[in-house]
């Protein structure tokens, strides 16, 4: 997946407001996958913070998302990735070649109480453990 061998594979979130879908799943993937993957997540019209409801959701599974902020989506962060998971922003997504663009549809999180959070919060995960398998499986313990 990486240009260079022994490089970790690189994967840029991108959602609307990079407050809620694109941060939880940042944090998911920075969790689970420990340091084999380069994480970064942003967003086309970025919030002023992270969703509350979002924070929480995370904190029940024991991440904290609290002191993240939203950021805008540049053109260097896609350059900068191998994978590119949209989520929502449609077509604000610049594309180049050589890239792996996914558009996982996920609702919105915007507005919602943390009820309605914590099913979007697992749907990431189980996304986010998919890609794992797929870019930066866990290396098999060397035998001793």
């Amino acid at each position: 997946m990486p240009e260079s061998p022994g490089t970790k594979p690189s994967v840029l979130f991108v959602c609307v407001h990079n407050a809620g879908r694109s941060q939880m799943a940042a944090a998911w993937l920075t969790h689970l996958a420990k340091d084999r993957v380069e994480v970064r997540s942003a967003g086309s019209d970025p919030g002023t913070q992270v969703n509350p409801a979002a924070v929480a959701a995370m904190a029940e599974v024991g991440i904290d998302i609290s002191a993240e902020v939203p950021k805008i989506l540049t053109v260097d962060a896609v350059k900068e990735s191998d994978v590119c998971i949209t989520m929502g922003c449609g077509d604000t997504c610049p594309v180049f070649p050589g890239k792996r663009y996914l558009d996982w549809k996920l609702d919105d999180p915007a507005g919602q109480g943390v009820d309605a959070v914590r099913p979007i919060r697992d749907e990431i995960k189980t996304l986010v453990e998919g890609l794992i398998a797929e870019i930066a499986p866990a290396k098999p313990e060397a035998a001793a």
